[in-house]
Order: structure tokens, then C-alpha cells, then sequence
């Protein structure tokens, strides 16, 4: 049975440090992947409604937090 050792304070902020980089990551390879497509994503996506990039984004969100998310655990 687990202990309480993960309510120490300095886990606590440890996972918050960690939780802060990992956003931080994602959000920077966002907007690198953002400007280096053709045409505003946002644009296409929201006013222009298309599936079919909402999907392909999506997916690459899915693909580059599952990379940050390795690369913090280790």
C-alpha cells in the first residue's frame, strides 16, 4: 500500500515544475509546426471548417505530448 511520501512538498512542486516544462514544450512545438505550415491553422480550422486538418492536428497534438510527455519521465 502507498504511503502518503507523495504528498511531500517537494514532489508536489517537482510534478508542478515538471507539468509547467512539458505545456511549455508542447505550446513552442505548436507554433513551430504552426509556422511552418503553408496557411493559417487556426483560419482553416475555426472559420473555414475543415475536418479533415482539425484531424491531422489533433493527431499531431496527441504525437507531440506523448513525445514531451516521455522525454519529462524519463
Amino acid at each position: 500500500m502507498m504511503g502518503i511520501e507523495w504528498l511531500k512538498p517537494g514532489i508536489i512542486v517537482g510534478s508542478v515544475l515538471f507539468a509547467l516544462i512539458g505545456v511549455a514544450i508542447f505550446w513552442i512545438c505548436f507554433v513551430i509546426v504552426d509556422k511552418l505550415t503553408p496557411y493559417d491553422l487556426w483560419g482553416e480550422i475555426v472559420e473555414k471548417k475543415n475536418v479533415a486538418l482539425a484531424i491531422v492536428v489533433g493527431s499531431m497534438c496527441i504525437a507531440i505530448g506523448l513525445i514531451v510527455a516521455a522525454a519529462v519521465h524519463g
